[in-house]
């Protein structure tokens, strides 16, 4: 897992390409589960030629909609939920640290938290 910090101001398709970017090649099929907003043509392709699989619904607008695995992208709500979770730190939805470094540690040692937190089935 890997994130990447960006202004409020951006998009997120542009800074999730640069992110995706920086990701190793994997060896076997990996499928990317993403939200809409990467949905474009541009970020698509992108995860192919990086060898992922794009799971992401297309627009309803789409000319030419694509398939995509249903029941992988029902998934979603499993990272959707882990984002719940961290905004249960104060530190995280209110964004106190200043610097980049200080608050990118404090997701760091959330994320381990959540890690380490007993699983409930």
């Amino acid at each position: 897992m890997t994130f990447s910090l960006s202004p409020g101001q951006y998009g997120d398709g542009p800074c999730g390409r640069e992110l995706l970017r920086t990701l190793p090649s994997p060896d076997a099929a990996v499928a990317l589960i993403m939200d809409r907003a990467y949905e474009g043509d541009e970020t698509r392709q992108l995860a192919l030629d990086l060898g992922f699989t794009p799971v992401v619904p297309p627009k309803s607008g789409r000319v030419q909609p694509w398939s995509y695995d249903r029941i992988l992208y029902r998934r979603r709500n499993e990272i959707e939920r882990l984002f719940r979770r961290l905004k249960g730190f104060r530190r995280i939805f209110s964004r106190f640290e200043k610097l980049d470094v200080m608050f990118t540690a404090f997701i760091h040692f959330a994320l381990i938290v959540e890690a380490l937190r007993p699983a409930t089935d």
